[in-house]
């Protein structure tokens, strides 16, 4: 529904639980249709932003996050490695734009961040900038003062996955609440860094808890720029090794729901790719998806070669986004016979 916001005395849309179900149970032609409509008025649907990450700080995380290899409680096999050099993260970040990456996000296993590590943090940030690209940073909870440094820096985004809906994280991490990772959401965003927050497809949830985790997304006091949606990929060694796979039909219904409930958002394909099909993911970009990770490794899982996507983008006709691209603001009026389905004019 829409509510008037009364820190910006502007209507936004509030959703309830109810509505967001409607929209994911609906026949999925009509809910692929709506989709595409919804994307179609904010961004060019042949564009696809290409963003690159990077481990700078690898394993031994204190966390106890049931799907992460980087675990220091879980026996995956994957060394800890100290925080990178400057001058090599920028040479990373470097090849990423000469290949066509306009996003660098890079990621460190930390609980959080420690003041002795901010001064490279901070050249990083620094140094990618310089290079014409757009800067995106993952290190795990921020306090207000940490946020604050990040954006005089310059940080473009902030990544800080909610994983999954309220009722079902205690069942997939214990080390942090909740709680916890909405106040670090709410630390960046009044730092005036932007938000990057999305969640993992296969961690023994049920659909109601996939729609409940975009109700909180959307619901925030000012959605996420960026909804990266992971498909788990098992890693031996962790609590979700056996984890059953994750439907591909309910995948493409999540990135569904997420464009209609967040049309302004960059929907990322993430995590999980290299067990999807080209069909598979064809679907995701139709249903909105709009933003990829290229490069053939994720942090510490294998993404596709980028030579595979750039088949699989010859096939479709899609060409790299550009930076800061983006369509005119639509606007939105509401379908009188349901108010849980939005109608652009």
């Amino acid at each position: 529904m829409l509510h008037s916001d009364p820190n910006t005395d502007q209507h936004r849309e509030i959703w309830t639980a109810a509505e967001a179900r409607r929209i994911f149970d609906q026949p999925l032609m009509d809910l692929l249709f709506q989709a595409q409509t919804v994307h179609r008025r904010h961004f060019d649907p042949n564009r696809v932003q290409m963003s690159r990450l990077l481990s700078i700080k690898t394993g031994g995380c204190p966390e106890d996050c049931s799907y992460c290899s980087q675990s220091a409680r879980h026996d995956s096999g994957l060394s800890a490695s100290k925080l990178m050099e400057v001058q090599r993260v920028l040479a990373e970040a470097r090849r990423a734009r000469d290949a066509g990456a306009t996003r660098y996000c890079m990621g460190a296993a930390w609980r959080s961040p420690k003041e002795r590590d901010m001064p490279q943090i901070i050249a990083m940030i620094e140094g990618v900038k310089a290079l014409g690209m757009e800067t995106c940073m993952t290190l795990g909870m921020l306090d207000p003062q940490q946020s604050r440094q990040l954006a005089e820096a310059g940080l473009d985004y902030y990544n800080h996955n909610i994983d999954t809906s309220e009722s079902h994280y205690g069942k997939v991490i214990t080390t942090r609440s909740f709680a916890d990772r909405l106040e670090t959401l709410e630390n960046v965003r009044k730092s005036g860094i932007k938000v990057c927050s999305g969640g993992i497809l296969g961690l023994g949830e049920g659909q109601q808890d996939r729609v409940d985790m975009l109700v909180t997304l959307a619901n925030l006091p000012e959605p996420p720029d960026s909804v990266p949606i992971n498909m788990l990929i098992p890693v031996e060694g962790t609590p979700l090794e056996d984890a059953a796979p994750v439907d591909p039909i309910d995948f493409v219904r999540t990135i569904a729901t997420a464009r209609i409930m967040m049309p302004k958002c960059h929907v990322r394909l993430s995590a999980g790719r290299t067990a999807m099909s080209d069909e598979m993911q064809a679907m995701c970009f139709f249903a909105g998806a709009n933003s990829i990770f290229v490069g053939d490794t994720l942090l510490t899982k294998d993404n596709p070669e980028e030579e595979a996507d750039m088949r699989l983008f010859a096939k479709l006709g899609l060409q790299p986004m550009q930076v800061h691209e983006h369509m005119p603001e639509p606007t939105v009026e509401r379908v009188q016979h349901d108010p849980a389905i939005p109608i652009l004019r």
